[in-house]
Protein backbone atom coordinates (compact mmCIF):
# COMPACT_ATOMS: atom_id res chain seq x y z
CA UNK A 1 0.00 0.00 0.00
CA UNK A 2 2.71 2.49 1.02
CA UNK A 3 5.47 1.49 -1.41
CA UNK A 4 6.89 4.61 -3.01
CA UNK A 5 7.71 8.20 -2.05
CA UNK A 6 5.69 10.14 0.51
CA UNK A 7 6.63 13.77 1.00
CA UNK A 8 6.62 15.07 4.55
CA UNK A 9 5.31 18.38 3.29
CA UNK A 10 6.27 21.74 4.78
CA UNK A 11 3.51 23.98 6.13
CA UNK A 12 3.82 27.35 4.38
CA UNK A 13 3.16 30.40 6.53
CA UNK A 14 2.67 34.04 5.59
CA UNK A 15 2.48 36.73 8.27
CA UNK A 16 1.84 34.15 10.95
CA UNK A 17 -1.01 32.41 9.16
CA UNK A 18 -1.29 29.36 6.93
CA UNK A 19 -0.55 30.32 3.31
CA UNK A 20 -3.34 28.35 1.63
CA UNK A 21 -2.39 29.36 -1.91
CA UNK A 22 1.19 28.18 -1.39
CA UNK A 23 -0.02 24.91 0.13
CA UNK A 24 -2.19 24.27 -2.91
CA UNK A 25 0.76 24.83 -5.22
CA UNK A 26 3.01 22.61 -3.10
CA UNK A 27 0.53 19.72 -3.20
CA UNK A 28 0.10 20.12 -6.97
CA UNK A 29 3.88 20.19 -7.40
CA UNK A 30 4.22 16.93 -5.50
CA UNK A 31 1.61 14.91 -7.36
CA UNK A 32 2.58 16.36 -10.74
CA UNK A 33 6.03 14.92 -10.11
CA UNK A 34 5.16 11.36 -9.26
CA UNK A 35 5.01 11.06 -5.48
CA UNK A 36 2.82 8.34 -4.00
CA UNK A 37 1.55 10.50 -1.17
CA UNK A 38 2.00 13.54 1.01
CA UNK A 39 2.23 13.81 4.79
CA UNK A 40 0.66 16.98 6.19
CA UNK A 41 1.32 17.91 9.82
CA UNK A 42 4.45 15.85 10.27
CA UNK A 43 7.56 17.16 12.01
CA UNK A 44 8.60 18.73 8.71
CA UNK A 45 5.23 20.49 8.69
CA UNK A 46 6.03 22.07 12.08
CA UNK A 47 3.12 20.19 13.66
CA UNK A 48 4.16 21.05 17.25
CA UNK A 49 3.52 24.72 16.46
CA UNK A 50 0.05 24.21 14.95
CA UNK A 51 -2.95 24.62 17.20
CA UNK A 52 -5.77 22.06 17.11
CA UNK A 53 -7.91 23.95 14.59
CA UNK A 54 -4.93 24.66 12.31
CA UNK A 55 -3.95 21.00 12.37
CA UNK A 56 -7.38 19.90 11.21
CA UNK A 57 -7.51 22.68 8.60
CA UNK A 58 -4.12 21.78 7.09
CA UNK A 59 -5.17 18.14 6.76
CA UNK A 60 -8.54 19.11 5.27
CA UNK A 61 -6.99 21.46 2.72
CA UNK A 62 -4.29 18.97 1.78
CA UNK A 63 -6.91 16.29 1.14
CA UNK A 64 -8.92 18.77 -0.90
CA UNK A 65 -5.91 19.87 -2.94
CA UNK A 66 -4.74 16.27 -3.48
CA UNK A 67 -7.93 15.49 -5.42
CA UNK A 68 -7.50 11.77 -4.97
CA UNK A 69 -4.15 11.66 -6.77
CA UNK A 70 -2.41 9.77 -3.98
CA UNK A 71 -2.27 9.02 -0.28
CA UNK A 72 -2.81 11.82 2.24
CA UNK A 73 -1.15 10.45 5.37
CA UNK A 74 -1.88 12.86 8.19
CA UNK A 75 0.59 13.17 11.03
CA UNK A 76 -1.74 12.65 13.99
CA UNK A 77 0.55 11.26 16.66
CA UNK A 78 0.93 12.61 20.17
CA UNK A 79 2.40 11.73 23.53
CA UNK A 80 -1.20 11.80 24.78
CA UNK A 81 -3.13 8.78 23.57
CA UNK A 82 -6.44 10.61 23.91
CA UNK A 83 -5.18 13.50 21.80
CA UNK A 84 -3.76 11.13 19.17
CA UNK A 85 -7.14 9.42 18.88
CA UNK A 86 -8.94 12.75 18.54
CA UNK A 87 -6.50 14.05 15.92
CA UNK A 88 -6.72 10.80 13.96
CA UNK A 89 -10.51 10.76 13.98
CA UNK A 90 -10.61 14.40 12.91
CA UNK A 91 -8.13 13.70 10.11
CA UNK A 92 -10.25 10.78 8.97
CA UNK A 93 -13.34 12.98 8.83
CA UNK A 94 -11.31 15.69 7.04
CA UNK A 95 -10.41 13.38 4.18
CA UNK A 96 -7.08 11.86 5.13
CA UNK A 97 -6.54 8.38 3.72
CA UNK A 98 -3.89 7.21 6.20
CA UNK A 99 -2.29 8.20 9.51
CA UNK A 100 1.33 8.54 10.58
CA UNK A 101 1.74 7.78 14.29
CA UNK A 102 4.97 8.87 15.92
CA UNK A 103 6.17 7.16 19.09
CA UNK A 104 5.05 9.05 22.21
CA UNK A 105 7.77 11.54 23.04
CA UNK A 106 9.07 12.84 26.37
CA UNK A 107 7.05 10.60 28.71
CA UNK A 108 8.99 7.43 27.76
CA UNK A 109 6.30 4.75 28.06
CA UNK A 110 7.21 1.13 28.70
CA UNK A 111 6.90 -1.50 25.97
CA UNK A 112 3.43 -2.30 27.28
CA UNK A 113 2.54 1.37 27.26
CA UNK A 114 3.68 1.69 23.65
CA UNK A 115 1.60 -1.31 22.64
CA UNK A 116 -1.51 -0.07 24.42
CA UNK A 117 -1.06 3.45 22.99
CA UNK A 118 -0.89 2.36 19.37
CA UNK A 119 -3.56 -0.32 19.81
CA UNK A 120 -6.00 2.21 21.27
CA UNK A 121 -5.46 4.50 18.28
CA UNK A 122 -5.83 1.66 15.78
CA UNK A 123 -9.02 0.49 17.50
CA UNK A 124 -10.56 3.94 17.10
CA UNK A 125 -9.99 4.58 13.39
CA UNK A 126 -10.50 2.80 10.09
CA UNK A 127 -7.49 4.53 8.57
CA UNK A 128 -4.43 2.44 7.68
CA UNK A 129 -1.63 3.41 10.03
CA UNK A 130 2.10 3.84 9.54
CA UNK A 131 4.06 3.85 12.79
CA UNK A 132 7.00 6.23 13.14
CA UNK A 133 10.08 5.32 15.15
CA UNK A 134 12.55 8.18 15.58
CA UNK A 135 14.43 7.74 18.86
CA UNK A 136 16.59 10.83 18.27
CA UNK A 137 13.52 13.04 18.75
CA UNK A 138 11.30 10.86 20.94
CA UNK A 139 13.81 9.39 23.37
CA UNK A 140 12.54 5.85 22.70
CA UNK A 141 12.30 3.51 19.74
CA UNK A 142 9.43 1.21 18.91
CA UNK A 143 10.88 -2.14 19.90
CA UNK A 144 10.73 -5.23 17.72
CA UNK A 145 8.61 -7.10 20.24
CA UNK A 146 6.07 -4.28 20.26
CA UNK A 147 5.97 -4.25 16.46
CA UNK A 148 5.23 -7.96 16.33
CA UNK A 149 2.39 -7.63 18.84
CA UNK A 150 0.90 -4.68 16.98
CA UNK A 151 1.13 -6.41 13.60
CA UNK A 152 -0.68 -9.41 15.07
CA UNK A 153 -3.32 -7.42 16.96
CA UNK A 154 -4.12 -4.47 14.68
CA UNK A 155 -4.94 -5.20 11.03
CA UNK A 156 -4.86 -1.50 10.14
CA UNK A 157 -1.28 -1.01 11.37
CA UNK A 158 0.38 -1.69 8.06
CA UNK A 159 3.81 -0.09 7.98
CA UNK A 160 6.59 1.71 9.83
CA UNK A 161 8.67 4.77 9.05
CA UNK A 162 12.04 3.82 10.46
CA UNK A 163 14.25 6.78 11.32
CA UNK A 164 16.72 5.30 13.74
CA UNK A 165 19.56 5.50 11.23
CA UNK A 166 20.38 1.78 11.27
CA UNK A 167 19.73 -0.35 8.16
CA UNK A 168 20.21 -3.48 10.28
CA UNK A 169 16.85 -2.74 11.92
CA UNK A 170 15.22 -3.32 8.54
CA UNK A 171 16.76 -6.78 8.30
CA UNK A 172 15.69 -7.53 11.85
CA UNK A 173 12.13 -6.45 11.15
CA UNK A 174 11.96 -8.46 7.93
CA UNK A 175 12.81 -11.58 9.91
CA UNK A 176 9.93 -11.30 12.36
CA UNK A 177 7.14 -9.23 10.79
CA UNK A 178 4.54 -10.41 8.27
CA UNK A 179 5.73 -10.30 4.67
CA UNK A 180 3.19 -7.60 3.79
CA UNK A 181 4.20 -5.27 6.65
CA UNK A 182 5.94 -2.39 4.88
CA UNK A 183 9.12 -0.65 6.03
CA UNK A 184 10.01 2.82 4.77
CA UNK A 185 13.07 4.93 5.45
CA UNK A 186 12.72 8.16 7.38
CA UNK A 187 16.08 9.49 6.15
CA UNK A 188 16.67 10.48 2.52
CA UNK A 189 20.31 9.43 2.59
CA UNK A 190 19.41 5.93 3.82
CA UNK A 191 16.65 5.22 1.30
CA UNK A 192 18.73 2.95 -0.90
CA UNK A 193 20.46 1.06 1.95
CA UNK A 194 17.03 0.41 3.49
CA UNK A 195 15.48 -0.68 0.20
CA UNK A 196 18.39 -3.00 -0.58
CA UNK A 197 17.45 -5.14 2.44
CA UNK A 198 13.67 -5.01 2.13
CA UNK A 199 12.40 -1.45 2.55
CA UNK A 200 9.83 -0.23 0.05
CA UNK A 201 10.26 3.53 -0.02
CA UNK A 202 10.79 6.78 1.82
CA UNK A 203 8.92 9.37 3.82
CA UNK A 204 11.03 12.15 2.44
CA UNK A 205 12.07 15.67 3.36
CA UNK A 206 14.11 16.31 0.21
CA UNK A 207 11.17 15.47 -2.08
CA UNK A 208 9.59 18.76 -1.05
CA UNK A 209 12.17 20.29 -3.37
CA UNK A 210 12.99 17.40 -5.75
CA UNK A 211 9.88 15.17 -5.89
CA UNK A 212 10.57 13.83 -9.38
CA UNK A 213 14.13 12.85 -8.58
CA UNK A 214 13.26 11.08 -5.33
CA UNK A 215 10.25 9.37 -6.90
CA UNK A 216 12.36 8.16 -9.81
CA UNK A 217 15.07 6.87 -7.49
CA UNK A 218 12.57 4.89 -5.41
CA UNK A 219 10.77 3.47 -8.44
CA UNK A 220 14.05 2.32 -9.96
CA UNK A 221 14.97 0.59 -6.71
CA UNK A 222 11.55 -1.05 -6.49
CA UNK A 223 12.16 -2.45 -9.99
CA UNK A 224 15.58 -3.74 -8.96
CA UNK A 225 17.55 -1.17 -10.95
CA UNK A 226 19.91 -0.20 -8.16
CA UNK A 227 22.51 1.07 -10.59
CA UNK A 228 20.08 3.65 -11.94
CA UNK A 229 18.83 4.51 -8.45
CA UNK A 230 22.39 4.94 -7.21
CA UNK A 231 23.12 7.53 -9.88
CA UNK A 232 20.28 9.71 -8.56
CA UNK A 233 21.32 9.11 -4.94
CA UNK A 234 24.91 10.06 -5.70
CA UNK A 235 23.91 13.21 -7.56
CA UNK A 236 21.69 14.52 -4.79
CA UNK A 237 23.52 13.20 -1.75
CA UNK A 238 25.12 16.63 -1.15
CA UNK A 239 21.59 17.99 -0.69
CA UNK A 240 20.63 15.22 1.74
CA UNK A 241 23.81 15.88 3.70
CA UNK A 242 23.26 19.64 3.75
CA UNK A 243 19.77 19.25 5.18
CA UNK A 244 21.18 17.15 8.02
CA UNK A 245 24.25 19.28 8.68
CA UNK A 246 23.08 22.86 8.49
CA UNK A 247 20.30 22.96 11.08
CA UNK A 248 17.33 21.18 12.62
CA UNK A 249 14.68 19.88 10.25
CA UNK A 250 12.60 21.59 8.84
CA UNK A 251 14.68 24.78 8.88
CA UNK A 252 16.98 23.89 5.94
CA UNK A 253 14.25 22.45 3.68
CA UNK A 254 11.96 25.41 4.27
CA UNK A 255 14.84 27.76 3.50
CA UNK A 256 15.57 25.83 0.31
CA UNK A 257 11.90 25.90 -0.70
CA UNK A 258 11.92 29.67 -0.30
CA UNK A 259 15.10 30.00 -2.35
CA UNK A 260 13.43 28.00 -5.11
CA UNK A 261 10.33 30.21 -4.96
CA UNK A 262 7.84 27.68 -3.62
CA UNK A 263 6.86 29.44 -0.39
CA UNK A 264 8.16 31.85 2.22
CA UNK A 265 10.87 30.77 4.65
CA UNK A 266 8.69 31.85 7.57
CA UNK A 267 9.07 29.58 10.60
CA UNK A 268 7.31 29.51 13.93
CA UNK A 269 9.12 29.75 17.21
CA UNK A 270 10.94 27.98 18.71
CA UNK A 271 12.39 27.41 15.23
CA UNK A 272 14.53 30.28 13.94
CA UNK A 273 16.21 31.02 10.59
CA UNK A 274 19.74 29.91 9.75
CA UNK A 275 22.54 32.47 9.89
CA UNK A 276 23.96 34.09 6.76
CA UNK A 277 26.90 31.69 6.38
CA UNK A 278 24.65 28.63 6.46
CA UNK A 279 22.20 30.25 4.05
CA UNK A 280 25.05 30.89 1.64
CA UNK A 281 26.26 27.30 1.98
CA UNK A 282 22.79 25.97 1.24
CA UNK A 283 22.36 28.33 -1.70
CA UNK A 284 25.70 27.20 -3.15
CA UNK A 285 24.55 23.57 -2.93
CA UNK A 286 21.28 24.35 -4.70
CA UNK A 287 23.10 26.32 -7.42
CA UNK A 288 25.60 23.52 -7.98
CA UNK A 289 22.76 21.02 -8.41
CA UNK A 290 20.89 23.35 -10.77
CA UNK A 291 17.91 23.66 -8.44
CA UNK A 292 17.91 27.47 -8.39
Amino acid sequence: MFAGTHTAIVTPFLNGQLDEEALNKLVDFQFANGVSGVVPCGTTGESPTLDHDEHKHVVQLTAQFAKGRGIVMAGTGSNSTREAIELTQEAESAGATASLQVAPYYNKPTAEGLFQHFKAIADNTKLPIMLYSIPGRCGIEIGLDVLVRLAESCPNIRAIKEAGGNPERVSQMKQILPADFEILSGDDGLTLPFMSVGGVGIVSVASNLIPRQISDMVQLALKGDYSGALKIHTQYYPLFAAFLKLSTNPIPIKTAMAMAGHCSNELRLPLTPMDQAKNEELRATLVKLGLI
